[in-house]
């Protein structure tokens, strides 16, 4: 399957409504945005900071966002990234978080974390395979809509010795797509 990677903008703003309300309920649960109307979209839509995954027909298969922290976090970036559930387990997350990374990398980000729920496994498997390390777990720390408590496990990327690292075994390449 070709998937292309593309930046939001406004033509998009409809589908990813779309996208989103098409989450089965559990995933919503952890999109942080407020994704439940076109117009919510719009009030955080970053072209810069956001890419939508597009599959042969134009479908909406994925979103994926690196958004930088503030203040004295203003060199960590924090990556969103979401799969439709009929596309997950081909690639296409790790793909996506490979285009997080090599953003983040290119706007100077020395941290790239990413917060995901503890007993997502093939999701803490994919970013651990990334280069990215627990940095915390956060016992009950997140409610899902139907009001459990899910633990939620803190993973960080740090850029300049995750690459040195990676540079050394010639992993590096593989993150860049081979290239």
């Amino acid at each position: 399957m070709t998937t292309r990677i593309v930046p939001i903008d406004e033509a998009y703003v409809e589908a990813l409504a779309r996208f989103f309300a098409d989450l089965p309920e559990g995933d919503r649960t952890f999109v942080k945005e407020d994704a439940d109307s076109v117009e919510a979209i719009r009030a955080w839509l970053d072209p810069q900071r956001q890419w939508l995954a597009l599959d042969e027909d134009q479908r909406m298969v994925g979103f994926l966002a690196v958004l930088p922290l503030r203040g004295w976090s203003d060199h960590v970036g924090e990556i969103r990234l979401v799969v439709h559930p009929g596309h997950r387990g081909a690639g296409l997350g790790r793909t996506l978080a490979r285009h997080a990374l090599r953003d983040a990398v290119g706007r100077g980000l020395t941290k790239v974390q990413v917060e995901v729920v503890a007993d997502q496994e093939a999701l803490l498997a994919m970013f651990t395979g990334l280069g990215f390390t627990g940095e915390a777990l956060l016992r009950d720390h997140v409610r899902d809509r139907t009001g459990a408590l899910r633990d939620l496990v803190l993973l960080a990327h740090h850029v300049d010795d995750s690459w040195a690292s990676m540079r050394t075994v010639g992993l590096d390449a593989e993150l860049n797509g081979g290239s």
